[in-house]
């Protein structure tokens, strides 16, 4: 169970998804520095940028709550395969609702304060960004797992 590639993958993914809770996702500049954290909206910004933080708050900690079932579940490798597609999902859902919120405050913060803002991604969004190629080795992994399994049924 442990000693397989994969499970690496899973437990490395899990991590950064866990992870990217506790950083910025965005950084904005303006008079005062602004940060975009999960739990944290900006009221004023609007009710989808709330949204879709809020999305992101939550879907970051099932991702990596997911991942970690995924470990667990290596005598099921088609179940797991759904598994890691539901994964890349849960990022992609992750990415563009902390992107949607980050624009969003963006738009707010542009209106207040006018052209002299300055934002840029913070560490939040660059710990998201290995999980998707963690999900395909961890694929190509249990593909590799029903190969073999394959191969000494064969025999």
């Amino acid at each position: 169970m442990l000693a397989r590639m994969q499970s690496f993958y899973f437990l490395t993914a899990a991590l950064f998804a866990f992870s990217s809770s506790f950083f910025p996702f965005w950084y904005f500049a303006a008079e005062t520095p602004l940060f975009l954290l999960d739990f944290r909206p900006l009221a004023d910004a609007g009710v989808i940028h709330v949204f879709s933080l809020y999305v992101s708050s939550i879907v970051s900690p099932v991702t990596g709550i997911v991942s970690i079932a995924a470990i667990f579940l290596y005598k099921n490798r088609s179940l797991q395969s759904t598994l890691i597609v539901v994964l890349i999902l849960l990022f992609l859902v992750d990415l563009l609702s902390g992107l949607t919120a980050a624009h969003f405050m963006n738009q707010k913060l542009g209106l207040s304060f006018g052209s002299g803002i300055e934002h840029s991604p913070g560490a939040g969004f660059f710990v998201l960004l290995p999980e998707p190629l963690l999900f395909w080795l961890a694929m190509k992994g249990v593909k590799k797992d029903e190969k073999i399994v394959n191969a000494y049924k064969r025999l």
